[in-house]
């Protein structure tokens, strides 16, 4: 059944300035799914190519498997009183370039809309590149769709440079069910 409600909910409780303080970061779980399907989903861009479920479509659940199976992978979950509120995925990868260093490349960068604001992106990147470090990265990179400008200015205040221009091809895919994104939409 497809819901509507394509908005994480916000955690319950009186959250002020001291919210990011109290985040809380953790692996993702499987169970975690519902929430990060809906965060991801939740801006003009996501609800073009996601698909909000009930029970969550099998496609996230085998991308999940993959990740958490993967040692140079980490989806992360941000928490606030023990609810999910942001979430980020990390894929560390070698490179010959840099004297042979490794990256950081960061993507599906989340904050719930009830708690958009409140400075938690800026605690969760924070975190990211210190995860970056302590793997041994010598670089954090990521991607911002060009129609994203305030996304863009966030990533600038945080030190990222938009040092190269990026290109994608979209590859043929398998056909897409009533319900879900279609072809040729907008790409991250």
């Amino acid at each position: 059944m497809e819901s509507t409600d394509r908005s994480a909910p916000a955690p319950s409780g009186n959250f002020g300035s001291d919210v990011s303080e109290s985040l809380q970061f953790r692996p993702a779980q499987e169970g975690d799914l519902p929430n990060l399907v809906k965060m991801l989903a939740d801006d003009p861009l996501g609800a073009t190519r996601e698909r909000v479920s009930e029970p969550v479509d099998s496609r996230y659940v085998e991308a999940f498997r993959s990740i958490d199976g993967d040692p140079n992978q980490e989806l992360t979950v941000a928490l606030s009183e023990g609810f999910p509120v942001g979430m980020l995925q990390l894929t560390f990868i070698p490179y010959l370039t840099h004297t042979g260093s490794w990256r950081c490349q960061v993507e599906g960068v989340r904050i719930a809309r009830g708690v958009r604001g409140l400075g938690l992106g800026s605690v969760l990147l924070r975190w990211a590149i210190d995860r970056a470090k302590a793997r041994g990265a010598r670089l954090v990179q990521l991607t911002s769709d060009k129609s994203r400008p305030d996304a863009l200015r966030f990533y600038g205040s945080l030190g990222f440079k938009a040092t190269h221009e990026g290109f994608k091809l979209r590859l043929e895919t398998p056909p897409i069910d009533s319900g879900t994104a279609t072809e040729g939409s907008a790409e991250p």
